[in-house]
């Protein structure tokens, strides 16, 4: 007898049925979103302090750094940068040499999981390259941070893996309050609030 199609799909907390081959926006709520990403942590978990560092909060401080890059963005490519890292609340936080050891189509994956995500929040499902460059310069520089200050890293070996940081921590105002890891509902409470708030601003 033929076995019958393999099932593709997570059931969401919040009742929504998500196809992770084939995403719906219909089917990306924001509470399922926030909500594993606040349980997903960074760097497997091999981070100093009394709470994992959570996706969630990565992906605010992303956005801050990409906010201070560039001051004049506007709420579309704020949201974007927030959301860039969306898919992980259903595939987890893989790290890169894992990836790059993986291969296959995981990449291909992941971008239909961000497509549908950015098109539930009024995006189109690709950013313009230009942007995508910009944000993924915000988020090295959220890893060289977050592996000085909490992976272990010295300051010269996150160099080689992630370039040169532009802000000395010193003159990146906000970066005590973002670097320390947060407890899980803060870390859902706070991405809720932020995407919530661009969202909001769109056009």
């Amino acid at each position: 007898m033929a076995r019958g199609k393999e099932r593709a799909w997570q059931r969401m907390l919040s009742g929504r049925r998500l196809d992770i081959l084939d995403p719906s926006p219909l089917d990306v709520e924001l509470s399922d979103i926030a909500h594993g990403l606040a349980r997903v942590a960074r760097w497997n978990g091999q981070t100093i302090g009394d709470y994992p560092f959570s996706v969630a909060q990565h992906s605010v401080l992303v956005l801050e750094l990409y906010r201070a890059l560039n001051r004049d963005a506007e709420p579309r490519a704020l949201l974007y940068a927030v959301l860039h890292d969306a898919p992980e609340y259903v595939m987890g936080d893989i790290i890169s040499p894992f990836k790059a050891a993986m291969g296959g189509n995981y990449k291909e994956v992941e971008n239909r999981l961000l497509g549908a995500v950015y098109l539930r929040f009024s995006l189109p499902a690709t950013p313009p390259a230009a942007l995508q460059k910009q944000i993924k310069r915000a988020d090295r520089e959220a890893a060289f941070l977050e592996a000085t200050h909490l992976a272990g890293f010295d300051a010269e070996e996150a160099r080689r893996y992630f370039g040169e940081p532009t802000f000395p921590v010193f003159e990146f105002e906000p970066f005590e309050k973002l670097i320390r890891p947060w407890p899980t509902r803060e870390a859902y409470d706070r991405f809720v609030e932020v995407v919530e708030k661009l969202a909001a601003e769109l056009p």
